[in-house]
């Protein structure tokens, strides 16, 4: 009943997150980007962690020339069958290497969070901005520590939710903060009762909490020169007490100056 994280998930996945607000993601990020000089008309994005492509799908719908990369070739098979007009590709957050550059890269819903150590959120980082045209615009968000140290409420969600084929998925995630790794765990249940049929998984994922502070000297690393850490959905100065934060990150220009 355990399996690998964003596997099992995957072919449930959508009708958990029905309810997510992509649209407004989208708006928030493409009006941050418009405002800071970027002309997103025929702008090549990619969308980073793009799971499903919930996030990838308002990008595409706005007019961007979109490719989505994900871990999860489970998650991606639901992907292409979601968007099959969009380009998706298999890649590692730290590693990845695409042919050409983009305008806009993305990467939403504290995906992130899931690289559990500095390096490895420094790699990610890395390769984006070796991806990123001069002037390009960088745009994500991660859970903080407070946010992974208190996900949710009650440290538990549960429902049910309707599949598109007909049946239905009972879902229950418990939570708990690991003090000594400084992580938070989620145990994923799912039941899934389809065509008269019953099964049931169990899905691990781990996150790690990033600051404002962290953030930057992690984006520093990285090559970025000029950023911008904001809360949604206002843009205003992270307080300290904020869950989740986002970040706005953008390559240097032509001359090597700060975009």
């Amino acid at each position: 009943m355990q399996r690998p994280p964003f596997t099992a998930l995957a072919a449930v996945y959508d009708a958990i997150m029905a309810d997510v607000e992509y649209d407004h993601w989208a708006d928030f990020v493409l009006t941050y980007a418009r405002d800071g000089g970027l002309t997103l008309e025929g702008a090549a994005a990619l969308d980073l962690a793009c799971g499903t492509g919930g996030f990838t799908r308002e990008l595409a719908a706005a007019g961007l020339h979109v490719t989505g990369l994900d871990f999860s070739e489970d998650m991606l098979r639901e992907a292409r069958s979601r968007l099959p007009d969009v380009a998706f590709v298999a890649g590692d957050l730290r590693s990845f290497a695409l042919p050409g550059r983009f305008d806009l890269i993305t990467c939403v819903f504290d995906s992130l969070n899931n690289l559990l150590t500095a390096k490895d959120l420094t790699a990610a980082l890395s390769r984006a901005r070796a991806h990123l045209k001069p002037g390009g615009l960088l745009a994500f968000d991660v859970n903080t520590r407070l946010g992974v140290r208190e996900l949710w409420e009650g440290d538990a969600i549960e429902g049910l939710a309707p599949l598109p084929g007909g049946g239905e998925v009972h879902y229950h995630w418990s939570h708990h903060h690991d003090a000594a790794a400084d992580l938070g765990v989620v145990q994923a249940f799912c039941r899934i009762e389809e065509d008269g049929e019953l099964r049931e998984f169990v899905e691990t994922h781990r996150e790690r909490g990033y600051d404002p502070a962290d953030l930057e000297e992690l984006l520093r690393a990285a090559g970025f020169g000029r950023w911008e850490i904001v809360e949604y959905p206002d843009y205003a100065p992270p307080m300290p007490d904020v869950p989740r934060v986002w970040v706005f990150a953008w390559a240097a220009g032509e001359d090597g100056a700060p975009a």
